[in-house]
């Protein structure tokens, strides 16, 4: 496995998500604005008061103009990039929506000032200046590094394919990029290139393609009257982290509207979903991050005595650093307190750590036992190459009876669709410790796969509530 990050590498940036962060900010901010605008000038001598009154009518005023915003396709990535374009017509929705607001307003006996519109435009000017400019300026070079653009990957070259593709290109306004096709045969069914798109590979070769550059969809475009065809397709693909989809136009059968998702004008129907995605992904990240900084301030004490108790028990550097298999198998870093003699330490793994094994140190048997040489990767989750709660990492040459452990068990590789994780599932359910045996490592992964299957952030809290009790369980421990 070689580590390589190239830009097709570089991961899709939901535009979803940005779309929702960016909302929400414009709806705190034009909130909290408003109501402070509005009852300062409600509460002059002659207005009145009545704050149930004036928390609707700022309410209103804001949800219509974030309405007319997103209508206008104002929040949109095209729109956005043009910084300028976007701050105009955005101020101007907004002074639309605080001109018929403050019209309302005197018939909803709120008597505001003419000063009351001139501050708004005011506040919303200098807001959106300041947000849509900093967005358009973050926003440019990610989108021409295709951050923000689908790349699509299609199995299959023949009619099929050219339709779905033909479908593809027809939609308006889908911003995808085809990055190219793969089929077993090259023959006249299947041309070497369909609609200028050119075949990269066998089939076989796709999970490879994938590894190493950025695909977020396969469409699977084969009639689903081939069927042997189609089964042995996707068992070649399942593993993967991408969304996986059958072209609705290579099948004949008449199915429900409702069986279907569209993309553009392609109907498709959903085979395999990546685990996480969209706002899932970034609920995932955003609660790694926050409590990996929290755990790092209520540990400092443990950290720094594990330290300390490691430099005085041997020679050798504090930290021990090994490279392991991340996220869709890109090869990651983690660090975790060593454990072991300098001289006898084993980076790649090729011998796994049994009871009573000499090249442990003192110090090493007990951090090892309760789990405290893992700490350091709070850091990794700092850095996102781990997760809180995930599969966890295995060494590039851990082997259980002597093969290693893709070699021992079937869709080994389908635990790395998710990002792996300093505890887990398996983990919580005695599955800690040594894989030695072909049980050990099926019984892991079998957990890895259910817990990929069943996420949740509440899945989480809970692995990670039952992680202390867990550890109090050292019998596989080493």
């Amino acid at each position: 496995m070689v580590e390589r990050r190239t830009e097709g590498r570089k991961s899709y940036i939901d535009v979803e998500v940005f779309q929702r962060l960016l909302k929400g900010l414009d709806f705190v901010f034009l909130c909290f604005g408003g109501l402070v605008l509005t009852l300062g000038f409600a509460n002059l001598p002659g207005t009145g008061d009545n704050n149930a009154l004036i928390g609707f009518f700022v309410l209103e005023l804001v949800l219509l103009a974030m309405v007319a915003m997103r209508s206008f396709g104002l929040y949109d990535i095209t729109s956005l990039r043009h910084g300028f374009r976007s701050i105009l017509f955005s101020i101007l929705t907004c002074l639309a929506a605080g001109a018929f607001n403050f019209l309302l307003a005197w018939l909803g006996l709120i008597a505001l000032p003419l000063l009351w519109l001139d501050s708004w435009a005011l506040l919303v000017a200098a807001y959106l200046i300041v947000t849509r400019g900093a967005v358009a300026l973050w926003v440019r070079p990610l989108d021409r590094a295709g951050r923000f653009t689908k790349r699509i990957a299609i199995v299959g070259g023949g009619k099929a394919a050219e339709e779905a593709i033909e479908s593809l290109e027809s939609s308006p306004g889908l911003d995808i990029d085809i990055v190219g096709l793969f089929d077993d045969r090259f023959d006249d069914r299947s041309p070497e290139a369909v609609r200028t798109h050119k075949k990269l590979g066998k089939i076989s070769a796709l999970a490879g393609f994938a590894r190493e550059n950025r695909v977020d969809l396969i469409i699977v475009a084969i009639p689903l009257s081939a069927e042997a065809r189609l089964l042995q397709i996707l068992k070649r693909l399942w593993e993967l982290p991408v969304d996986i989809r059958i072209s609705g136009q290579a099948s004949k059968l008449k199915l429900s509207p409702r069986a279907y998702t569209h993309l553009g004008n392609l109907p498709l129907l959903a085979v395999f979903d990546r685990p996480l995605t969209g706002w899932s992904s970034f609920l995932k990240a955003a609660m790694d991050r926050t409590l990996a900084l929290l755990f790092i301030v209520l540990l400092w004490p443990v950290l720094a005595a594990t330290a300390l108790a490691v430099r005085l028990d041997s020679k050798g550097p504090i930290l021990f650093k090994q490279r392991r298999y991340g996220f869709n198998n890109e090869l990651i870093e983690i660090y975790k307190f060593r454990s072991m003699h300098v001289a006898l330490a084993d980076a790649d793994a090729t011998r796994l750590v049994s009871k009573g094994d000499p090249r442990v140190t003192l110090v090493g048997r007990f951090i090892r036992k309760t789990s405290l040489d893992e700490l350091p990767q709070l850091f990794n989750v700092l850095k996102g190459d781990l997760s809180l709660v995930g599969p966890r990492p295995h060494a590039t040459q851990a082997k259980a009876q002597e093969a290693l452990y893709e070699q021992v068990v079937d869709g080994y590789f389908a635990r790395h669709r998710v990002r792996p994780g300093i505890t887990g599932w398996a983990q919580i359910n005695g599955w800690r410790g040594e894989t030695d045996t072909k049980e050990k490592i099926e019984q892991r992964v079998l957990y890895d796969l259910d817990y990929i299957d069943r996420w949740s952030l509440g899945f989480d809290l809970y692995i990670l509530a039952r992680t202390p009790l867990a550890l109090l369980k050292t019998q596989n421990a080493y």
